[in-house]
């Protein structure tokens, strides 16, 4: 014991220390060392359950990205039957309306040669009246010398009834 007070330790102050040491040991386990286990675990799982939720969400962004992608694939190919869709109707459109066009322009010219049949007619019954009209005074004029009065009108009318037959 010597050697304790040689040290300055005093044998009952240590015993008390070591007393109470083991008394705060025991109610720091007791009362403290048990919450903060719980608070501990407690925060352990709310990031075990945040890392799995973040796993989760980003599995559901990489669906939702896939999704997307198909969507819009979808959509394109869509598109591109529409588009090809259209081409082809108004290629159709096109066609007809040529069609229609080429139709209507032989329409148009098969009027304007009948158009020019009748004309031609016309004109040439016109032509030909006036030339038999220019006949007719001419063999008139031509006869006055040669022939009496009733011989031209008798030459005259048969000349009028042979220009008729001729019309």
């Amino acid at each position: 014991m010597n050697i304790l007070k040689d040290f300055g330790v005093n044998p009952v102050l240590l015993v008390a220390q070591i007393v109470n040491f083991l008394i705060i040991l025991f109610l720091l386990k007791k009362f403290m060392y048990k919450p903060v286990l719980d608070m501990l675990k407690k925060r352990e799982d709310q990031i075990r359950n945040g890392l799995k939720n973040a796993e989760e969400g980003e599995k559901k962004l990489t669906d939702a990205l896939e999704k997307e992608r198909q969507i819009l694939h979808k959509a394109q190919e869509k598109a591109k039957k529409i588009l090809a869709d259209s081409k082809l109707e108004s290629q159709e459109l096109r066609d007809e309306t040529i069609l229609a066009a080429k139709k209507e322009a032989e329409k148009i010219i098969t009027q304007a040669k009948e158009t020019i049949e009748q004309e031609e007619k016309k004109a040439e019954e016109r032509l030909t009246l006036k030339i038999g009209e220019i006949a007719i005074s001419l063999l008139e004029k031509s006869l006055t010398g040669i022939f009496g009065e009733k011989e031209q009108k008798l030459i005259l009318k048969k000349a009028q009834v042979q220009l008729m037959k001729h019309e």
